[in-house]
């Protein structure tokens, strides 16, 4: 069976043709390593985002640059702490190198209340969307965050920024605590090429370039560099994808509200989404035997829900016919 993947936020949009026109001939030049300072990428980022370069890190995918942050500024003594229900690979680095870390509850409604992170004493990583919830803070309240926490590094991880929330990269000429994360494999069209970005300020760039240059400083290869600064260059048509996308979740989400399923207000470029009809391991199970795969949790709290990818809008209308027909068979649902 071909399966429709509406399980892994890809983007369903493939990359700008302006993509494939930066990385023709490359192949030519791979017996080469490839600049380890990404200068050229960096450049364009700089300019891009109003930063220096000297504020900016590329690194394979934003999990490496989360793996670099927790390596670099999380220790026995500077932990690590996180909301309840977020980024599964929060506590999976933790786990790996020995970090303490402790997970602060979210609301019944899965918001997070900032004043729970003021003046902890630890490292602080919030997923802004949140996963799995796509739930958004302000800038406003991210700024409370970082400014109640000084000496503490403060991570947040935009990887679905694109899709409705308001970056706070503009945050970090104000504050030397704060490390935004991004990724170019959601609204860039880039999850094949594995590439992430932090911003942040000189400072923390630089801790976080000791650690990359003393792992592997060619861990982004030269024809990711290259598809990196297309899609830099060519920003519109991602920014047109993008808009496409929230168009088609907000259709989507209409559409299941409609038939009595609980929806968050995901600003992300998925849904997360529960029925009274059904179980969410059950509706994740059906959905697979009609070719549809959707990501399920089971995790305390929210293993009614599913995440749902905001793919195409033929994709969208299979997962739509495939949930009414669950839905409406009686013998299904018992």
């Amino acid at each position: 069976m071909k399966y429709i993947k509406l399980n892994t936020n890809e983007s369903p949009f493939p990359p700008s043709p302006h993509v494939a026109e930066r990385i023709s001939g490359e192949e030519a030049r791979l017996n080469l390593y490839p600049d380890p300072a990404c200068s050229e990428l960096a450049a364009a980022a700089a300019a891009a985002l109003g930063v220096g370069p000297e504020n900016l890190i590329f690194t394979n995918g934003s999990d490496e640059l989360l793996n670099f942050a927790f390596l670099a500024f999380c220790d026995a003594e500077r932990g690590i702490v996180f909301p309840d229900i977020t980024y599964g690979l929060y506590p999976v680095l933790c786990e790996m190198y020995g970090i303490p870390y402790r997970k602060i509850p979210v609301g019944a409604d899965f918001g997070i209340n900032p004043q729970d992170f003021f003046g902890i004493g630890q490292n602080v990583v919030i997923a802004n969307p949140n996963a799995p919830t796509g739930l958004v803070l302000s800038v406003s309240d991210i700024e409370l965050i970082v400014r109640e926490n000084p000496g503490r590094v403060v991570i947040v991880d935009e990887a679905y920024i694109a899709f409705g929330g308001e970056s706070c990269v503009g945050l970090i000429k104000k504050y030397d605590n704060l490390l935004v994360a991004r990724t170019f494999s959601k609204s860039h069209s880039l999850a094949g090429a594995r590439l992430g970005m932090g911003i942040g300020s000189a400072e923390l760039i630089g801790y976080l370039n000791k650690v990359k240059y003393s792992f592997n400083p060619y861990s982004i290869n030269r024809i990711t560099l290259l598809a990196g600064l297309a899609a830099f260059e060519d920003e519109n048509y991602y920014i047109e994808n993008c808009k496409e996308v929230i168009a088609t979740r907000e259709r989507v989400k209409a559409e299941i509200r409609a038939l009595g399923f609980t929806v968050t207000d995901s600003k992300a470029n998925f849904l997360f989404a529960k029925s009274d009809r059904i179980g969410g391991r059950k509706l994740y199970d059906k959905l697979r035997q009609c070719g549809v795969l959707v990501r399920h949790f089971d995790v305390p709290g929210i293993s009614d829900y599913n995440r749902i990818t905001i793919g195409s809008k033929s994709q969208m209308e299979a997962f739509l016919d495939a949930v009414r027909n669950i839905i409406n068979d009686r013998e299904i649902i018992k």
